[in-house]
C-alpha cells in the first residue's frame, strides 16, 4: 500500500529586520528547517546590517518585502500620511483607506513611491529582487496601496502575493479569533480579483490569525490553524507566524514581545514537529506547494 504524499505548507514569519532579536530567531528556524519563507521590513534600521546573515540561508527559504505603511519612520518624504516623519497606526490608515483619502492623486503618489523605497531597500540588502510581497498588519489589501501592490508585482515576474482571505465556514469551524479573521479576511477581496486578473502567483488558504493576548498560545493554535489542509498537493495554504527573542530594541518599537518568544520555543520544539509528522504535513517553499 502506497503511503498518502505529504501535504506541502508554506510557513511564514512576518517582520524580519524590525528587531536583533526577531532577525535572530527567525534565522535560526530558518536552518533548522522549521520556517520557509520570511517577510522582511526594510525600512527598520535592524534591515541592512543583517541582511547578509539571512542571505546565507537564501536556499532554504522564501524572502519578501513586508511592506510597511504604520507605525514606522517612512524612508522617504509622505507629507501627506506622514506629515511629521512617521506613518499612522492601523486604524488611523485604514480609516482613510475606506474613506477614500488613500486614492487621492497625493496620496497615491505617496504610496507608490514609499514602495518603489522600500524594494530599493530590500535590492540594497538583498542583492535581488524579493521572492513575494505582503503587507505588515496586512495593509497590502487596502484600497488605495493594493493597486500599487499589484503594479510592483507586475515587474516581478515569478513574485507571489499574499492573500488573506478564507471562506467563512473554515474562521466558524476553527474558532480562533473569529471576528478579527473575518476582518482581515473581508479586507482582501479586492485584492484576491486584482492579482488573479492579472495572473500574479498566490496562495489560496490562509491562517495564522489571532489575538496575541497570550491566553492560547501557538502550540495550542496551531493543530486548529492545520485542520482541513490535509490531503495531499491539492492546495496552497500559507500560514503566518511572529517568532522573536524579546530584546530592548523590541520592547522599545513593538507592543507583541513575549508572544513571539513563545512561538519561537515552540516552533523550534518537538511537539511541533511531531504535529507534522502527525498531520503528514511536509514545510516548502511556495515553488512546493505549486509543483
Amino acid at each position: 500500500m502506497s503511503q498518502t504524499s505529504p501535504t506541502p505548507l508554506l510557513l511564514c514569519a512576518d517582520d524580519y529586520g524590525l528587531a536583533p532579536g526577531v532577525n535572530a530567531a527567525i534565522r535560526e528556524l530558518i536552518a533548522a528547517g522549521r520556517l520557509t519563507a520570511t517577510s522582511v521590513m526594510s525600512l527598520c534600521p535592524h534591515w541592512r546590517p543583517e541582511a547578509d546573515a539571512l542571505r546565507a540561508l537564501k536556499d532554504k527559504a522564501d524572502v519578501g518585502l513586508h511592506f510597511t505603511l504604520t507605525d514606522q519612520p517612512p524612508l522617504g518624504p509622505m507629507p501627506t500620511l506622514a506629515p511629521e516623519g512617521r506613518l499612522p497606526p492601523l486604524g488611523r490608515l485604514m480609516g482613510w483607506a475606506y474613506r477614500g483619502r488613500l486614492n487621492t492623486p497625493a496620496a497615491r503618489a505617496e504610496i507608490r513611491a514609499e514602495l518603489a523605497r522600500q524594494l530599493a531597500a530590500f535590492r540594497d540588502g538583498w542583492g535581488g529582487p524579493p521572492d513575494h510581497i505582503d503587507g505588515h498588519q496586512h495593509v497590502h489589501q487596502l484600497p488605495g496601496v493594493r493597486e500599487a501592490v499589484v503594479e510592483a508585482l507586475a515587474t516581478l515576474p515569478g513574485a507571489y502575493v499574499r492573500l488573506c482571505g478564507e471562506p467563512v465556514s473554515a474562521v466558524l469551524r476553527r474558532g480562533v479569533a473569529v471576528p478579527k479573521t473575518l476582518l482581515i479576511g473581508g479586507l482582501g477581496g479586492g485584492l484576491a480579483r486584482m492579482v488573479r486578473a492579472r495572473g500574479i502567483p498566490a496562495n489560496d488558504r490562509f491562517a495564522g490569525v489571532y489575538d496575541f493576548a497570550g491566553k492560547q498560545p501557538l502550540a495550542a493554535l496551531m493543530p486548529r490553524f492545520l485542520d482541513g489542509i490535509a490531503g495531499g498537493a491539492g492546495n496552497r495554504t500559507l500560514v503566518m507566524v511572529h517568532p522573536g527573542l524579546p530584546d530592548a530594541d523590541l520592547r522599545r518599537v513593538d507592543t507583541l514581545v513575549e508572544p513571539r518568544r513563545s512561538e519561537y520555543d515552540y516552533l523550534k520544539g518537538p511537539e511541533f514537529a511531531a504535529l507534522l509528522e502527525r498531520r503528514n504535513i511536509r514545510l516548502t517553499r511556495f515553488a512546493g506547494l505549486t509543483a
